[in-house]
């Protein structure tokens, strides 16, 4: 009973993929919670809000804390049923949980407010802690989460650019001190003070409160300028890079569950699905969208994965649903298309261009023979209703 519990609890507060329309909505409920706390913490600091309204505040900061608790509470309970086998152990397994990344940013959300009862802090500066809550959005946000993915698998690129970037700020101001402390001994006057100067130059900031008056000072900040261009757009390549990386991972992932879906592709192995994935490229159509249209020159064959199509045949239309595909006949026989395809629904359809069927086709020679099956058990339904062209 208490495993079943435990496995509920998890499933509530994980809902992704879920058909939990409760959990859904606590998911929201708790992102709007969320920014509503950042929201109440910036319209603190403005004294007079603070003193009109702080009832509301103390008010509304004590029911914040009664969920984040609860949430945190929970999530540490619940532990053991993470996909993650390090915390399947019921004591150690929540220990090593417990000193998880997202669960301190949740600890940190609400350990402020606990202090105060053991300690005497000033609650004005408690209060800058309490936008600690704002990372607890990395848990609800996909985008963020996304951003934290990025960080952490280009985190050595992101420590290399980073060490390069500190020995470039000791290099020029070292120099910078070089050429600069004698006519300038109040701002050049050591190599760590010269390190502002050269952080506002490689930045390409430049506040201009400091600058170079020597002839040679002056070369060496136009060259450390451009060098700073380059050099500070290293962390944002690498970043750049590392989105295009996710995206195309997380596309693969979902194409790959699309294709399996398809019964068509059901029995093919992992390395085929594989390939297939890459040949076929997703696109979600909005419903009453028109996909093909009768007489036009075929291009592509679609596959769906979701949603449904309807084909425009006399006196009956077809219709057609999640696992079918149509577009093969003008592929097979080399025609214009037969009959007129709209959207129903919303769909997600996966689409084979020409190049990439006779590929397939060529390739896999038993879905070739499934596909030219009903391709031709369509056509013949085509031909007894008249409707061919």
């Amino acid at each position: 009973m208490s495993q079943t519990l435990r496995s509920r609890t998890y499933e509530f507060l994980e809902p992704q993929g879920s058909d939990d329309q409760l959990a859904v909505w606590f998911d929201r409920f708790m992102i709007f919670l969320i920014v509503s706390n950042v929201i109440a913490i910036t319209l603190e600091s403005v004294q007079k809000i603070h003193d009109t309204y702080q009832s509301f505040f103390n008010g509304f900061e004590l029911i914040s804390i009664i969920f984040f608790s609860a949430e945190y509470i929970a999530r540490v309970w619940s532990a053991p049923e993470t996909p993650n086998r390090s915390y399947k152990a019921p004591l150690t397994g929540r220990l090593k949980y417990i000193f998880s990344p997202l669960a301190l940013v949740d600890l940190a959300a609400i350990l402020p407010f606990f202090l105060t009862f053991f300690f005497v802090i000033d609650l004005r500066f408690m209060r800058v802690f309490r936008l600690l809550r704002l990372f607890k959005l990395t848990r609800y946000s996909p985008a963020l989460a996304t951003v934290g993915a990025v960080l952490m698998e280009q985190r050595r690129q992101l420590g290399a650019a980073l060490v390069i970037m500190l020995t470039l700020l000791v290099f020029s101001s070292s120099v910078a001190y070089l050429l600069e402390k004698d006519a300038q001994p109040e701002h050049f006057a050591s190599i760590p003070q010269s390190m502002w100067w050269a952080m506002a130059t490689l930045t390409t900031v430049g506040f201009g409160d400091v600058t170079p008056i020597t002839a040679l000072g002056k070369v060496f900040g136009a060259f450390l300028m451009v060098m700073g261009v380059g050099m500070y757009a290293l962390p944002a390549g690498i970043l750049a890079t590392g989105f295009a990386r996710e995206f195309k991972k997380r596309e693969f992932t979902v194409t790959w569950k699309m294709v399996a879906s398809v019964p068509a592709f059901a029995n093919l192995d992992a390395v085929t699905i594989a390939e297939i994935s890459g040949a076929l490229k997703p696109s979600l159509i909005p419903a009453h969208y028109t996909i093909v249209k009768r007489g036009e020159v075929a291009e592509a064959m679609y596959f769906i994965a979701e949603g449904e199509v309807e084909v425009d045949l006399h006196p009956i239309p077809i219709h057609l649903v999640q696992g079918d595909f149509f577009g093969e006949m003008a592929l097979i026989f080399k025609r214009p298309r037969l009959a007129t395809v709209t959207a129903t629904t919303d769909c997600h359809l996966l689409m084979l261009e020409r190049e990439d069927f006779d590929d397939l086709m060529d390739d896999h020679p038993d879905l070739r023979t499934h596909i030219e099956e009903t391709a031709n058990k369509r056509l013949h339904e085509i031909e007894l209703l008249g409707n061919l062209t």
